[in-house]
């Protein structure tokens, strides 16, 4: 299964390794399972960028460490209507070979460098949980509930154990 991550530094307060982060993203996805091809985008925002987005999508005030935006919509059919047939242009695509389009996941690393902080760890642990607890959100995970959040902060530490570079 080919996983594409597509990785954007939008920031300058910190320095960040944009390449292990992705790979990191690529590793986790993998391990998911996922069924054909796989694209999703890891972007590294600052605050005001970050604090937009939370209040648009979010309703909240202010910067948070991180946000995922699952692309919900499945692929459409492609060809004539209301047939989808033909032979020519725009005739059938198998949906199979379209690329699963996960969604972004929006980190902020200033947001990340105080939580570290806060928790004393390591801020490259940090940002690695942010992203894995972002791509899980794109997998349909969540923590609203006691029992899904257990699940999830399982799995992230399963998937940090494995694949980060300190834990968390």
């Amino acid at each position: 299964m080919p996983v594409d991550v597509f990785c954007a530094d939008e920031q300058d307060t910190h320095t960040l390794d944009v390449a292990r982060y992705a790979d990191l993203a690529k590793k986790v996805l993998e391990a998911q399972a996922l069924k054909g091809d796989v694209e999703v985008s890891v972007m590294f925002v600052d605050e005001a960028s970050m604090a937009d987005l939370n209040e648009r999508f979010m309703g909240e005030q202010g910067p948070t460490d991180v946000l995922a935006f699952p692309i919900e919509d499945e692929p459409e059919p492609s060809g004539r209507s209301p047939d989808e047939g033909g032979t020519g242009p725009g005739g059938p695509t198998d949906l199979d070979d379209v690329p699963l389009l996960l969604g972004d996941v929006v980190v902020c690393p200033s947001v990340a460098a105080r939580n570290a902080s806060g928790r004393r760890v390591d801020f490259d642990a940090e940002i690695e949980l942010l992203v894995v607890h972002g791509l899980l959100h794109l997998l349909g995970m969540d923590h609203e509930e006691e029992e899904d959040a257990e699940l999830m902060e399982k799995r992230q530490r399963e998937l940090l154990a494995r694949f980060g570079s300190s834990g968390v």
